[in-house]
């Protein structure tokens, strides 16, 4: 951080009062705070020149300062005024603190049409939000105020009911309110949602904590809230999105034609395969689109070395979402609950229980409009019994991606950037055929800071190929299955 920093300790500014130390630091501005506990920016002036072109804010609100052969605009805020970068910014706690993010990001939106406000720098006293137009992908305002109110959590507003449980300190009018400010629109309902009970839950990576809301309302059907989409995208994974569409999404979303037939809700999923497959990344994918409440079972959430302990939370959120259904129930590294019993081992009995437990809860959850989707890296080590037809009808297989599969996902991560129009990915597709989902994602973030390092406003063939330059290099060639196999 030290060599980042722009202007020293006790650097007297125009106002007389002394740089104390650095609070934020990009590549073309720093935020500090001074003696008087002001927020100062600090802007390279071709930005701070920019933001006066588009109309944003007023020149004369900078003053113009000079550290060694550097020149900088500043900008002071009073300490009691936020003063600070969007993607930076923690969960409010009151709703005069969201409103008034909301109006800020409306008037910003007013005078600047085509930029992202993600990467924004938030200025309340002046009730603006600052682009910096990095080289990101482009990201829409409700999905800015929905991680902006939730403290962090992608999600957009217009999941109203998912967003609502997330923000529990403010009641699901309040939060009507809010969203509104910023010109969006907000489900019919309010008035159900505000008399409903929280209930603590997990989200599905167990990262965050937060309350989702029991609710009878909740089996009203989702065309209730705001209209969600009736086609689930899953960019690179063609088949993956084609199953999810055909077994999840048009039954929820459709439920009259299957209902006629006898079919009333989705059946249980396993998705298996090597570690960074894809798995945990399509399944949040599947989460936000339906927006559902949805709950965790992982190691973190009903881990304990205590017999029948583990048993027991394994139920309590089976309850919980039954209460709160229709709702998911996401059952991570399941090899860890329900291996089978036959192996054996120290602690056999107490697993005995814990399979038993999920052999009761999920034909039951399935029942009460939960849908259950378990992963695990380790098919093999599955219990038979909860592989059997009416618990998990559909045992998925994701692999690899295909180099198919790698052409789309690039194509669609670079079609939210700016790249050079004789841009050719061959080379990007050749490498990472068959290299894990995190490894592409890496590439199109590195390639976007080689570019940003380099004074460049778009991403060129040098960057992708310092990019993948980057990626550490098999030792050797390993043969496995490239791609996707689902049996149902």
């Amino acid at each position: 951080m030290i060599n980042d920093v722009w202007l020293p300790k006790k650097f007297e500014l125009p106002d007389g009062s002394m740089i104390r130390f650095l609070l934020f630091s990009r590549e073309s501005w720093q935020i500090y705070q001074d003696n008087n506990l002001n927020n100062i920016l600090v802007a390279k002036s071709e930005l701070a020149k920019r933001w006066e072109d588009v109309g944003l804010i007023d020149e004369s609100l900078f003053e113009q300062i000079t550290f060694g052969t550097s020149s900088y605009r500043i900008l002071s805020c009073p300490q009691k005024y936020a003063l600070g970068p969007v993607e930076s910014s923690k969960s409010p706690n009151s709703k005069v603190i969201a409103l008034t993010f909301s109006v800020a990001l409306k008037e910003s939106r007013k005078i600047l049409q085509d930029a992202s406000f993600h990467d924004a720098i938030y200025i309340e006293q002046y009730s603006r939000l600052l682009p910096t137009w990095t080289l990101s992908p482009y990201v829409t305002d409700d999905v800015i105020l929905g991680t902006w109110i939730s403290g962090g959590v992608v999600i957009s507003v217009k999941s109203f009911r998912r967003l609502s449980s997330l923000v529990g300190w403010m009641s699901p009018s309040n939060l009507a309110e809010v969203v509104s400010a910023a010109g969006f629109q907000v489900p019919s309902n309010i008035s159900i949602l505000s008399r409903q009970k929280a209930l603590p839950v997990k989200r599905s990576e167990g990262k965050n904590d937060f309350s989702e809301i029991k609710t009878e309302e909740m089996q009203l059907s989702s065309k209730d809230d705001s209209i969600a989409p009736k086609k689930f995208s899953l960019p690179g994974r063609p088949y993956l999105e084609e199953f999810f569409n055909d077994h999840v999404i048009d039954i929820i979303f459709n439920p009259q034609k299957y209902e006629a037939l006898g079919i009333e809700f989705p059946s249980a999923i396993v998705l298996h395969g090597p570690p960074g497959s894809g798995k945990t990344f399509a399944v949040e994918r599947l989460v936000e689109f339906i927006d559902w409440p949805s709950f965790s079972i992982d190691s973190n959430s009903v881990g304990s070395p205590y017999i029948h302990e583990t048993s027991k939370k394994i139920s309590d959120i089976f309850h919980k979402a039954i209460d709160a259904a229709p709702s998911v129930v996401i059952i991570d590294e399941m090899e860890s609950f329900v291996s089978d019993r036959r192996l054996g081992g120290i602690s056999s009995l107490h697993h005995v229980e814990e399979v038993a437990e999920f052999l009761r809860r999920i034909p039951e959850a399935n029942k009460n409009k939960v849908l259950i989707i378990g992963m695990t890296n380790m098919i093999e080590l599955i219990d038979p019994a909860i592989l059997r037809r009416g618990r998990f009808d559909h045992i998925i297989e994701v692999g690899m991606p295909s180099r198919i599969e790698v052409e789309i996902l690039l194509k669609s991560l670079f079609s939210k950037l700016p790249i050079s129009n004789n841009l050719n990915m061959d080379p990007a597709i050749d490498v990472l055929t068959g290299k894990p989902l995190s490894d592409i994602a890496f590439v199109i973030r590195e390639a976007a800071r080689q570019a940003a390092k380099a004074g460049k406003m778009q991403i060129d063939q040098n960057s992708i190929t310092t990019a993948l330059d980057s990626l550490p290099k098999d030792k050797e060639k390993k043969n496995k299955n490239i791609g996707f196999v689902w049996e149902s």
